[in-house]
């Protein structure tokens, strides 16, 4: 019986939730509204940074987190024209000294990126270019909120009414930490990776950076792909999907430099 109630939950809320993204138009299954999203996602936010400064984690290299402000201001202001809403977000950018190879963007901007990719990978600017407007993509496309729905999925159909109704954001928190945890799908993936090269290049940064940058993080993965890579396209796909962009993007690029 419990079975069958989630799954009616399940079911009633697909018929609710499901609208077209503004930005790419591919209509997406949210169980939370971006205000809803928003607010869990800076509790995340605050606790992951909160959490990271207890261990010594924050980065307090000058010159590192100055070029990753100065890098993803030029990030922000494109997002901006592409994506209207975002100009009220509060936008925020941190750099986590962690050797893993990661970077993302919560929904209303809430963002890092972690001393591993950028050193391992001796990025350039035009590369963490490529991985913020691909991480700033996920937000402005909505793949944060889809996350949360599938963690609330995940969690129970139980929750899914209250939510819907706008009562009691506190149990999204928990969702907001797991949502930070799971994969994007690879439609998600594909998808940021399109709007991602664009915004960089909006902002004047060198589009075919992002091919470079994958050959990059595939000759990276070793053993096993690296957090960041779990469940992206494979490397050779991927780096052909970018490659054919490439004709498209550099005339953004040209007239932006």
């Amino acid at each position: 019986m419990k079975y069958k109630l989630i799954v009616t939950a399940l079911l009633a809320a697909s018929l609710v939730g499901c609208q077209a993204n503004p930005v790419s138009g591919r209509q997406q299954l949210v169980l939370v509204s971006e205000e809803q999203a928003q607010a869990s996602s800076a509790q995340a936010y605050t606790q992951t940074l909160s959490e990271a400064q207890k261990k010594g984690n924050l980065s307090t290299d000058a010159t590192l987190n100055n070029r990753v402000r100065r890098i993803t201001d030029r990030l922000i202001a494109e997002a901006k024209r592409m994506y209207p809403p975002s100009r009220d977000w509060q936008w925020s950018v941190a750099v986590i000294d962690e050797p893993t190879l990661n970077a993302w963007c919560m929904p209303g901007g809430k963002m890092a990126i972690y001393t591993g990719i950028v050193h391992r990978l001796k990025l350039t600017d035009d590369e963490i270019a490529q991985i913020m407007g691909h991480e700033i993509a996920h937000a402005l496309l909505g793949h944060g909120r889809e996350r949360m729905s599938r963690a609330i999925a995940m969690q129970g159909g139980m929750q899914i009414g209250s939510i819907l109704a706008g009562r009691d954001i506190s149990i999204l928190a928990p969702v907001a930490d797991i949502a930070l945890t799971l994969p994007n799908s690879r439609e998600n993936e594909s998808e940021a990776d399109r709007y991602g090269v664009e915004l960089a290049a909006r902002a004047g940064f060198d589009p075919r950076a992002a091919v470079r940058l994958w050959e990059k993080m595939a000759a990276a993965s070793g053993d096993g792909p690296p957090q960041f890579l779990s469940t992206h396209p494979p490397a050779g796909n991927r780096i052909q999907a970018l490659t054919a962009l490439m004709p498209q993007m550099m005339p953004i690029y040209e007239r932006a430099r």
